[in-house]
């Protein structure tokens, strides 16, 4: 059955042309029973999505080895669904929030676990220190999922354990994630109580120190929250590029040195890099 859109004056010339090019490809289509149309528009969705400020279509459809008249059919019906959207002073697209929908709802918190644990195992086995995986919940960090190492002595820790961000590598991890109002919010409400002497309890040094993570990528806890423990934290990333938690590793100060911990960071680095890819993260340039 046919239905019945409202006429567009610049279209008219154009659609003799684009069933003339479109038609090898839709031809194709059809014998592939539309397997190929929905392989196309998964790729056209990953495009999207890797493009934060947006993407035209001439460059959406060079990018996905598409004519530009498959590309905008596709694109019209995925606009019209909500799961990509236009910007009206620019038409490039962008993802639409239908889509952030069904990733979140995918990525809960158990997913988020049953994804991290086998990173964080190999992690551990690498480094012979606990592994640790934490999301930001309000102004704290929760350890959601957690291995041990092979070393003599490892943190007790129990999943579920909540910690404060400011004095934590995993929590300065994810107040670096902030933006600069969100940042300077946290500060106004949150004391920062001197957990140990290494405690950083001055909120213009915090501030200093969060843009120190933001530049490096990584943050450090030098006994700031237990006076026996180092650790090293990264951020992980979901298929948006924005920061959902950190991933780090923790061990007796007699045993990481500073130096040691610096020399770790690089693996740490390579767990979120993985763990990332599995959240659907674009891979890092």
């Amino acid at each position: 059955m046919r239905t019945k859109t409202k006429p567009r004056a610049e279209a008219v010339p154009l659609a003799p042309l684009a069933r003339v090019v479109a038609a090898p490809e839709e031809a194709e289509d059809r014998r592939a029973g539309g397997v190929q149309s929905i392989g196309r528009a998964f790729a056209i969705l990953e495009e999207v999505a890797r493009n934060r400020d947006g993407i035209g279509l001439a460059e959406l459809s060079k990018k996905v080895g598409l004519h530009n008249s498959t590309t905008f059919h596709l694109v019209k019906t995925m606009v019209s669904l909500g799961y990509i959207r236009q910007l009206k002073d620019s038409k490039r697209y962008r993802i639409g929030r239908p889509l952030f929908a069904l990733a979140a709802s995918a990525l809960d918190e158990m997913e988020m676990v049953s994804l991290a644990t086998p990173v964080l195992e190999d992690l551990s086995a690498a480094t012979g220190e606990s592994g640790h995986f934490a999301v930001r919940m309000g102004d704290t960090v929760t350890v959601i999922a957690r291995t041990s190492g092979a070393g003599a002595f490892q943190l007790t820790d129990r999943v579920g354990v909540v910690r404060p961000a400011y004095c934590t590598a995993l929590g300065k991890v994810m107040l670096a994630a902030l933006r600069d109002d969100q940042l300077e919010r946290y500060l106004a409400r949150t004391e920062l109580k001197p957990m140990t002497p290494k405690s950083v309890t001055d909120a213009a040094m915090l501030r200093r120190e969060i843009e120190e993570v933001r530049r490096a990528g990584l943050a450090f806890d030098d006994g700031e929250f237990d006076t026996e423990m180092r650790c090293v934290a990264v951020p992980v990333r979901d298929f948006t590029g924005q920061v959902v938690g950190a991933i780090g590793i923790s061990g007796p100060v007699w045993r990481l040195s500073l130096q040691a911990l610096q020399g770790r960071a690089m693996v740490v680095q390579e767990a979120a890099d993985r763990l990332s890819a599995e959240f659907g993260a674009p891979a890092r340039g």
